[in-house]
């Protein structure tokens, strides 16, 4: 398992009590593939720029496909760039594809026969991992997973990123998914107006 896709199956908790927008886990699951690239040896970043570096070490499709987008040439390409281009309906890509791993069901919400399905994690050994990250306060995952609304009780004895790599793409899926909102909120004030000159008001 990757840790996008143990992000994913992270927000995906039947008991929680927070809801992730799939704008917001589009994009920090990108940055979680480039995480994964840059531990890999796949990738460096170099002031705020993505470097191909060697080949794919990890055995996952997603990020075979993320590596295989890497833009090759100087003056490479901007951390939030890649961010905006490979997020886009990324957590639809890994819904799919943990659904065909058998990693995830769909169960119906509520009593009845009829009601909406729900995406839920199967309890595999890849789930019990990535739970095991969480429950370890692993600090990658914990990071990613706070961006997103998501965060675990931690102590401040705890380590924080060490790496200053992967302390940038943290802050790069960070402002990403603030201007998200700020985009999100300009859109409702512009509806409120819209639908305001429309009443009279």
């Amino acid at each position: 398992m990757t840790t996008a896709r143990d992000l994913f199956i992270i927000t995906l908790d039947p008991g929680a009590k927070y809801s992730v927008g799939q704008g917001d886990l589009s994009l920090a699951l990108a940055g979680a593939e480039l995480i994964d690239l840059i531990g890999a040896g796949t990738v460096a970043v170099d002031d705020d720029r993505i470097v191909p570096e060697g080949p794919l070490t990890l055995d996952d499709r997603l990020a075979a496909e993320a590596a295989a987008g890497l833009i090759q040439q100087a003056p490479y390409e901007r951390i939030e760039d890649w961010l905006w281009r490979r997020g886009r309906d990324l957590a639809a890509a890994y819904q799919a594809a943990l659904e065909e791993d058998g990693e995830l069901t769909r169960k119906r919400s509520g009593a009845s026969p009829f009601g909406p399905r729900r995406v839920e994690p199967v309890d595999t050994p890849a789930r019990r991992l990535a739970v095991s990250r969480w429950e370890e306060k692993e600090p990658v995952l914990c990071a990613l997973a706070s961006v997103v609304g998501i965060r675990a009780e931690r102590s401040d004895d705890e380590p924080g990123l060490a790496d200053e790599a992967v302390t940038a793409v943290v802050a790069a899926v960070h402002n990403a998914v603030m201007e998200l909102e700020a985009v999100r909120q300009r859109r409702s004030i512009e509806s409120a107006a819209f639908a305001n000159v429309w009443r009279g008001v």
